[in-house]
Formats: structure tokens, C-alpha cells, sequence
């Protein structure tokens, strides 16, 4: 791959020299700032999963910024076109704070919200922007002979460090954090990622590169009007080029800006007047609407499907004692403890002062009728939900407002009733991703690939380890959950129905691991409906109706409870 890169940045680089028709050359100064738009924008559309249609406000931000400093300090634009970036990025950490409350179609609609507005701002700023009268920036300095040539070199060289950056992003534990957000931003939460912080990163990274590219721009037109540089037609040709070319992939945005570009060209050919811009809003938005229903995954990403041999289903070994790693082995397994738990939805109350403990290095069940709060304990415990009331403690120490990452990092694991893996990451990815490391560590250390593959050696799914987790069986994703939660090495696991749609041998199978992994120290609460597996494996068992705890005891004591018959008979109780 190298060797047809080198080729083609030679290329690129000799055609101002050698071939310097001025149209085409203008043709590849929109590509190039196109492309560079869009692989910015595939930092936080594609990795992150986050579409914003709004990226063109940086644009206008990074164009605006040049041209006041280089009108205000008597310097050439180009020199001026980082401090653009830098704007663009502040504006974006700005903006971030506010718009990741939001995710989906509320973002979306905030991110065009943000766009119109500072289209405003610029238009009616006057004593800045100077309104509908526009800027003029300062004209070129150099020989009319090479009148193109530094715009072509410049944006070309941005282009390679704004692609530079999206693959080191890529192959860092800062983008297997993004993609990671982008698959389950719940989940990523749930095994230490830090989603607030990793968001905001992404979005001033996808704005910096696009605010310098505005500077540039800007003075290769020479002329700014507000219009122009806050189009939403702009945004939605970024949106559109990503997505032909194939969001979450390194150059599918330069595809598809190598081939958006030229339709654009003739566009501009086609429609005149005053009605250009509207009709051009309208071609660009139904072509993006036909990429969306009809090459939903882009030209990259369905080549690689259309390529791919697909394995099949793997077939999961025994475990044998003693195949437990001794790097999972923890010192003590944490102590939990659930004080006056109180929580409501609406009218409905869930969990009505819940009292109970879990001993450190136990095998504890947590057992009830449906409905009695046993999952809204468990969203409790790991962050997904805030309580109303009472407190929540992990060694002695309160949990019940810390953030979801930070309470994994305190060593809490967590799988789910129905699992939830990230399906389109590798399966070695998904174990991995939560494993310790900066965000410009790589993505995959030597050292976590051998665990986790000693990990999925521990489960028999080694074979599998390229292979997309969406693809591995129901019961084969419970297994890998439950180690991705491992290579956390938590000192306390919940664990939700682990027995649940999965069959005889994996439940056997699971129940092996459990005891073993209790063996080093892990501590478990298990929330299961299957009793023989729950009250066969765990020291202590507590009950839960209506919200609160009827009994605790061994499985034997619970086992014969009247008031435990009672609820698995009523529903409820009294």
C-alpha cells in the first residue's frame, strides 16, 4: 500500500509542473479542500458515530478568523490560516459542552441549529464581518504565472496531515474508545471509557483541520460573504462525500470527494440565478438521501464486505480447571453495600428503600418475581440510572454519582441480560476495548493482545478472534461479554442472567468460569431466573418484591422461605 501512495502524492505533486491547465488545477484545490473537510468531519461522523451537519460553520470560522488577522496585522492569509484552526477548535470545545447532551436526530438538529445561527451572527455582526458588503482579503503577492500553485500545495499538504492525524487517531486507544462510542455508547461507558471527554476531543479534532482549510479558502477566493462560507449545502457535500466513499474508513472520504467534486462542478454549470442555490440544495439533498437508502454502508466498506469470507460459527470448548490466567487473580474481591436505595419512574415506584450487602469474595444471587427492581438495581450500581434516594458503596466508599467510567476504573464489571458487545469491532477489539492505556498509546498493545487472546483461549473462541462479534452466536457473545469484562480485572462482577438463551453445555460451561474466576477472588452478584444454575452456584441468595428485600439466606434457607413462595406465587408482596 505504501508504494501507490508514494506514487500518487509524486503525481499530485508534479501537476501544477507539468500539467498546469488552470481549470483542472482549480478542480483539484475544491477536491483537495473538500476531501479535507470530509476526512475531518469522519472523526467524529464515522469513528464517533455523531452526524453533524454543521461542519461548514467551522469553515466560515477559520475563513473569517484569517481574514481579520491578516487585514488587522498586514500578513499574508496563509501565515494567518492556523490561528483559523485554532478558533474553529475553541468554538468547537465551546460548542461540544453544550451539544453532547444530546445524540442522534437532537444532535443533528443542533449542529444545523449552531450553522444557521452563526450564519447570523456573521451577517448581522457588521462592524467585524462587515454584513452584506463581505470581506476582501489581501491580494496574492507571487507571479500571476503560479497563481495557483501555493493554494494546490497548501490544501494538498493539509490534506496529508489531516489524513496523517485520522490514522493515527485510528490506531489509538482514543479511536477504539470513538468506535466503541459509535457501536454502544452505553456499553463504552460501562467497561472505562471516558465518552464525555473522548466526544469533545473528537469534535475540536474534526474542527481544527476545517478552520484552516476555511483560511486558505477564503483567500483563495478573496472575497468572504456570509452566505457562501455557512452554506448548508457545503455541510451536506462533506456529509455526502464521507458517506459515498465510506464513513469510519481512512480514505473513503477522499473517494468520495474525488468524485463528489466534479458532479458539484457541473452543478454550478447547470444551475444559474438566483435560484442556483436552491436548486443545488436540492440535487445535493436528494443525492444524499439516495446514498442513505441505496449504498447505506459507502463504496469502501461494501467492496470490503463483498470481498470478505466469512467463517462460521465457532464452537466453544470445555473449560478445564485451572485454565484461569494468574493475572485475573485480585488481592480481595470487593465489598457492596446498598443503603435506603430508593427509585421512581413516574408514579411507579421500582425500588422502595432497598437494604442489602454483598460479602467480598461471595457468589452472591440476587432473585424476584418480574418487575420487583432487580435490573434497576443493577443500572444503579454500574451508573446507567441515578437513584432518587439512599446511598450506594463500593469498599466503603459512596459510588452513586460517579460517573459510569469511573466506576469501572474502580474495578465494577457489568454484562447484560440481552449482551452488548459493539458488533461491528473485532472480537479481540471487543475484549480489549477497556483495557488501561492513554489515548495515544496504540489501539492494540502486544501485551492486551496475549491476554485477550488467552482470554478467548479460556472460552474457546481464539479461532474467531478477527471475526465481527455480531456474527458469533447468542451464547457465544454472552461468553465474550463476560470476558471483555475480565480484561477490566474487576474485583466485582454483576452479572445479568448469564444463563439466560444460551444452552445446556454453555451454561455448564459458563457456571465453570464463574466458580473458577471466585476461586482468585472475584466477587459476583448474579441476577438469574434459572434457579437450579443460581441457587447451585451462589453462597447467599436475596429476595426481592415490590422494591424491597423479603429474605436473604443460603439457597437452602431461601429455598424453603414462605414469604420467597409467596412472591414467585403472587407477583408481589404484602
Amino acid at each position: 500500500m505504501r508504494i501507490p501512495l508514494i506514487a500518487a502524492g509524486v503525481v499530485l505533486a508534479a501537476i501544477p509542473v507539468f500539467w498546469g491547465d488552470a481549470y483542472y488545477l482549480n478542480m483539484l484545490i475544491l477536491i483537495f479542500l473538500l476531501a479535507t473537510m470530509a476526512s475531518s468531519w469522519n472523526i467524529m461522523g464515522g469513528y464517533t458515530g455523531y452526524i453533524s451537519l454543521g461542519q461548514s460553520a467551522f469553515l466560515g470560522i477559520g475563513a473569517y478568523t484569517t481574514a481579520i488577522a491578516a487585514n488587522a496585522w498586514s500578513i499574508s492569509p496563509l501565515l494567518a490560516a492556523p490561528l483559523g484552526g485554532l478558533v474553529a477548535g475553541a468554538l468547537a470545545a465551546l460548542l461540544g459542552l453544550v451539544t453532547f447532551r444530546t445524540r442522534g436526530n437532537a444532535f443533528i438538529m443542533i449542529t444545523f441549529a449552531m450553522l444557521h445561527l452563526l450564519g447570523i451572527v456573521a451577517l448581522n455582526w457588521t462592524s467585524v464581518t462587515n454584513g452584506n458588503d463581505g470581506m476582501i482579503l489581501p491580494a496574492p503577492t507571487w507571479e500571476r504565472n503560479y497563481a495557483l500553485w501555493p493554494f494546490y500545495y497548501v490544501l494538498l499538504g493539509l490534506l496529508a496531515l489531516t489524513l496523517l492525524m485520522s490514522k493515527t487517531i485510528a490506531a489509538s486507544r482514543f479511536g477504539l474508545g470513538l468506535t466503541a462510542i459509535r457501536e454502544d455508547e452505553e456499553k463504552a461507558a460501562g467497561i472505562g471509557v471516558n465518552t464525555s471527554a473522548a466526544k469533545l476531543a473528537a469534535f475540536v479534532a474534526s474542527a481544527v483541520p476545517i478552520g484552516i482549510a476555511g483560511g486558505v479558502y477564503g483567500y483563495y477566493l478573496g472575497f468572504l460573504d456570509s452566505r457562501a462560507m455557512f452554506s448548508i449545502v457545503t455541510s451536506i457535500m462533506i456529509v455526502l462525500a464521507a458517506l459515498l466513499g465510506g464513513t469510519g474508513t481512512l480514505w473513503g472520504p477522499v473517494l468520495g470527494a474525488f468524485l463528489l467534486e466534479p458532479f458539484s462542478q457541473l452543478t454550478n454549470q447547470l444551475f444559474t440565478g438566483p435560484a442556483a442555490g436552491a436548486w443545488r440544495l436540492i440535487v445535493f439533498g436528494g443525492l444524499l438521501l439516495a446514498v442513505l437508502l441505496f449504498l447505506p454502508q459507502g463504496i469502501i466498506p461494501g467492496v470490503r464486505q463483498a470481498l470478505a469470507r466469512r467463517k462460521s460459527a465457532a464452537v466453544g470448548k470445555r473449560l478445564a480447571p485451572g485454565d484461569i490466567p494468574a493475572w485475573l487473580t485480585v488481592r480481595e474481591g470487593a465489598r457492596l453495600e446498598v443503603r435506603d436505595v430508593r427509585k421512581s419512574f413516574g408514579g411507579l415506584t421500582v425500588l422502595d428503600g432497598l437494604d442489602l450487602t454483598v460479602e467480598p469474595g461471595s457468589i452472591t444471587g440476587l432473585i424476584g418475581p418480574n418487575g420487583s427492581g432487580k435490573t434497576t438495581l443493577f443500572n444503579l450500581i454500574d451508573g446507567a440510572t441515578k437513584p432518587d434516594g439512599g446511598q450506594i458503596l463500593l469498599d466503603g466508599r459512596r459510588i452513586e454519582t460517579a460517573d459510569r467510567w469511573a466506576r469501572s476504573r474502580a474495578g465494577l464489571g457489568r454484562t447484560h441480560q440481552i449482551t452488548r458487545l459493539f458488533p461491528k469491532l473485532s472480537v479481540l477489539r471487543n475484549v480489549v476495548a477497556g483495557s488501561d492505556g492513554t489515548w495515544a498509546a496504540p489501539a492494540i498493545t502486544g501485551a492486551q493482545a496475549a491476554r485477550g487472546v488467552e482470554l478467548l483461549e479460556l472460552v474457546g473462541l481464539s479461532d474467531y478472534r478477527d471475526l465481527p462479534a455480531g456474527e458469533l452466536s447468542y451464547g457465544q457473545q454472552k461468553l465474550v461479554e463476560l470476558i471483555q469484562i475480565l480484561m477490566l480485572q474487576p474485583r466485582l462482577v454483576l452479572l445479568d442472567e448469564p444463563a439466560g438463551g444460551i444452552n445446556p453445555t454453555q451454561i455448564e460451561q459458563m457456571g465453570a468460569l464463574i466458580r473458577e474466576l471466585n476461586r482468585t477472588g472475584t466477587t459476583f452478584l448474579i441476577v438469574e431466573h434459572n434457579m437450579p444454575f443460581v441457587l447451585g452456584i451462589c453462597d447467599t441468595v436475596h429476595v426481592l418484591a415490590g422494591g424491597r428485600r423479603i429474605a436473604s439466606g443460603t439457597p437452602q434457607e431461601v429455598r424453603s422461605d414462605p414469604l420467597v413462595l409467596d412472591a414467585y406465587l403472587t407477583g408481589a408482596s404484602q
